[in-house]
């Protein structure tokens, strides 16, 4: 099969950004005057499982912040059903992301033990991690972005954590559960504000990144402001978030996907692939044929998402840990997302699957995008179909091309 010749190029995204994280933090949280922490008080601080940009240094300069006021800060795993829901799995997920007790000084306690606090109006009972609401304060960190499963004026953002995250795997799987009785917005805000009323909460701190993946915003917001704060901080998010290059795409090559990358492997918010039993939000992209090729080692096995492709590779499958997928499908009601989808050996075959089941177009000229993942999408690779359009485009740069793909002997991409 004849295929197409590649233009490597840059896209130019919003590149707004905290150049100093301590700094600002500090600021942030001094503008708060928090005087309900007192020396000794034990404040618990909530870290997920994604790959938040300087996630490492936030929490660090968090909890340096605390030890300077002479109180006693500690982590804990605030990820739902991720790490293969189990204590030490999910201190293998903060060690990936390089949140480690010597990296950050402070203890990392994790137990998927949780305590009911409450009920939400329509009887959802909200759970929450029983080592952090046994502790004085309870301080919520997360980044606030679109969602994988639902469009709303709040998604993944504090009050997920609070309702999914601080539940754990109980809490992460009863939510999901009612979402498809009451909706997963309703399901959220109800058991976020619940946590708010009944959990010592002392504050959260919201992240915003830029579409280079970049820490663009810093936000601390007392407990009763979240809600009204997270809604304005998404639409700053969406602004932001990077996107394709081209939204006519016959063939979407990802390099890999991973927990590390997006809740689901592979962002929907970037493919426009999602498949749902709570529905199907629209989007601007359509991707006929979806290729991913590997999976990252931070996912530790985790692939869910990968039944969003139509094709992958054996070495991908050759990686998945079935236990960690399913686990995090099941509690996710997602069993289809870990569906294993046509798998091959090589890139070559799987690239020539996939141009030969797209129509009438000849392969030389199908469009094809190129990416590293769903989270870096600056630099990317288009196919020659898409040439006309570069001159329209000042967001464009040309870095080189046109040029043939590059196999290596066993038939592979080069690196991209």
């Amino acid at each position: 099969m004849s295929l197409p010749l590649m233009y490597r190029i840059r896209q130019s995204f919003n590149d707004s950004r905290v150049d100093d994280l301590s700094e600002t933090l500090r600021a942030e949280l001094n503008k708060l005057s928090l005087t309900q922490v007192k020396p000794g008080h034990r404040v618990a601080i909530a870290a997920g499982s994604r790959g938040i940009a300087n996630i490492a240094d936030i929490l660090r300069a968090i909890v340096e912040y605390f030890q300077s006021h002479h109180a006693e800060p500690f982590i804990f795993p605030a990820m739902g059903s991720h790490g293969g829901a189990t204590p030490e799995g999910q201190i293998l997920v903060l060690e990936q992301l390089g949140v480690t007790e010597s990296y950050v000084k402070a203890p990392i306690l994790s137990s998927m033990e949780v305590e009911q606090i409450s009920k939400t109006e329509d009887g959802v009972p909200v759970y929450i991690d029983k080592k952090a609401l046994s502790a004085d304060h309870i301080f919520v960190v997360n980044r606030i972005k679109s969602h994988t499963k639902f469009k709303a004026s709040i998604e993944s953002g504090l009050m997920k954590m609070m309702a999914i995250g601080m539940g754990k795997q109980k809490g992460a799987e009863f939510y999901h559960k009612a979402a498809i009785q009451y909706t997963f917005p309703k399901i959220i805000v109800d058991a976020g504000r619940q946590v708010i009323k009944r959990a010592p909460i002392l504050c959260g701190l919201a992240i915003v990144e830029n579409g280079y993946g970049e820490t663009a915003k810093i936000a601390a917001l007392r407990p009763e402001s979240i809600e009204r704060e997270e809604e304005d901080l998404l639409k700053l998010s969406k602004k932001m978030m990077a996107k394709l290059p081209f939204n006519e795409i016959d063939l979407l090559i990802v390099d890999e996907m991973g927990k590390d990358i997006s809740g689901v492997g592979i962002d929907p918010n970037i493919t426009g692939r999602n498949r749902d039993l709570l529905g199907v939000f629209p989007h601007p992209t359509t991707v006929k044929r979806l290729f991913v090729r590997d999976l990252t080692a931070k996912s530790k096995g985790n692939a869910v998402g990968i039944g969003l492709a139509d094709i992958t590779t054996q070495r991908l499958v050759d990686k998945i840990d079935h236990h960690a997928t399913y686990i995090n499908c099941i509690t996710g009601i997602s069993p289809e997302k870990a569906a294993i989808p046509m798998y091959v050996a090589n890139d070559r075959k799987a690239i020539e699957i996939a141009l030969g089941s797209v129509g009438l177009i000849s392969s030389n000229k199908s469009k094809i995008v190129r990416i590293k993942n769903t989270l870096e999408l600056d630099v990317v690779e288009v196919s020659e179909a898409y040439a006309k359009e570069f001159h329209q485009r000042t967001d464009l740069e040309i870095l080189d091309g046109p040029r043939s793909m590059i196999f290596n002997n066993e038939n592979n991409l080069m690196p991209l």
